[in-house]
């Protein structure tokens, strides 16, 4: 999941008010409600760019880090580089989670060739993200990144790593741009917004059959460019009346509500993250707008459940993150006491990556470049295979609801 931007604490503050005014009797906090009624997000059906469902591939064995036992290698470190803390921490946690369980599922196995996990707290922040990239390219031992998380920070950094020659696969960053930037060391472990904006809007369009959807993004790299994709494709059933942009760190989306009620839509597209799309369905649903909340990838996290409780529930959202099966998810959920969130099984997929390359005997920056750049396999989320330009040449999206 998708420039994020400085983010600021999530907090309820004069909207939790207001939310609680209107409910009335209601004396529970949203999250205290999410626990209570047990919302889940769950995947729903994959879709092509047409929004027409297409059928999960089986039967593929991934690939497992843990190889065959008899690598070796000398001291190499993996970093992974994303927000660790700030209201968007979760996407970035659940990405080094993942990585953390395939390295140490290689190391259990291979006594001779144990790689080291370095992680880099960007909070999601482009100007953080400046500082840290140097950090990461000055640390000789680490040969691959996993990383950066979000667009904004990819793009603000990308030309220092593929200066320093340091593969960096980003688990998340979806801004169709980042891979137009003539980067020798960019790869996207996922299908990036030019895929997902269209298959969502031909899903609300062709599949449910809307016919007026109200489009709102947060002005963020990320949110402006999925929302420009979506509305594109939707055409005139993205209603003008209600094209809206608010601004990363809002907390009262009151105007948005009054816009959106007034034109009465089928459903809304919010293009940003879970820290705004959280209270903002809550004022929706407070407001007494009856419409289907869609959203994407950076509000896909069961942050956004937590956060917006009952208001969450029916909400739909895209992802070109793949869900999370089989045993990864029983070694995920045991070793860390939860469940797999977004993006864990592309950092999980694209940690083993790097540790099928180490195992390989590439264990410089640039031999590892080359075995990236060569790649051809099957992961937990999907096969992955690279285009020149760092693109997945297999990409879908999946649908995933709140129920």
């Amino acid at each position: 999941m998708r420039s994020r931007v400085a983010r600021k604490a999530f907090a309820l503050g004069s909207a939790g008010v207001v939310a609680l005014a209107i409910a009335g009797c209601s004396q529970s906090t949203p999250e205290e409600e999410a626990a209570q009624t047990n919302l889940r997000i769950v995947e729903k059906v994959q879709i092509d760019e047409n929004g027409a469902e297409v059928k999960a591939a089986e039967g593929v064995a991934p690939a497992d880090p843990a190889g065959d036992g008899k690598a070796t290698c000398p001291p190499v470190m993996i970093a992974m580089m994303g927000a660790l803390n700030g209201p968007d921490a979760a996407l970035g946690i659940n990405i080094k989670n993942g990585v953390q369980l395939a390295i140490d599922k290689h190391n259990a196995a291979n006594p001779g060739c144990q790689v080291q996990l370095k992680t880099f707290d960007t909070e999601g922040d482009p100007q953080k993200a400046t500082g840290v990239a140097p950090q990461i390219v000055d640390e000789p031992f680490i040969i691959g990144l996993v990383g950066p998380a979000f667009s904004g920070e990819t793009k603000a950094t990308g030309d220092v790593f593929n200066q320093a020659g340091l593969v960096a696969t980003t688990a998340s960053a979806t801004n169709v741009t980042l891979s137009e930037n003539g980067w020798r060391t960019f790869f996207r472990g996922l299908a990036n917004d030019g895929v997902q904006g269209p298959s969502v809007a031909n899903y609300l369009k062709n599949t449910l059959g809307h016919k007026k959807v109200c489009v709102v993004d947060d002005s963020t790299d990320y949110g402006l460019g999925l929302a420009e994709a979506v509305r594109q494709t939707l055409g005139p059933v993205a209603d003008s009346a209600c094209n809206i942009s608010v601004k990363k760190g809002d907390k009262d989306f009151s105007a948005a509500v009054t816009q959106i009620k007034g034109a009465a839509p089928e459903s809304v597209f919010y293009s940003g993250y879970y820290s705004e799309a959280a209270p903002f369905v809550q004022q929706l649903k407070d407001g007494g707008v009856e419409t289907t909340f869609v959203s994407a990838d950076g509000t896909k996290d069961p942050e956004f459940v937590k956060q917006a409780g009952e208001s969450s529930k029916g909400a739909l959202l895209s992802c070109p993150c793949g869900p999370a099966t089989g045993a990864f998810a029983d070694e995920y959920t045991q070793k860390f006491g939860q469940e797999p969130g977004t993006y864990s099984t592309e950092g999980y997929d694209l940690g083993t990556i790097l540790l099928k390359g180490i195992d390989s005997g590439a264990i410089t920056r640039d031999a590892l470049l080359n075995y990236v750049r060569n790649y051809d396999g099957q992961g937990v989320a999907r096969k992955y295979q690279w285009t020149d330009k760092g693109e997945l040449t297999t990409t879908l999206i999946w649908m995933y609801d709140v129920q």
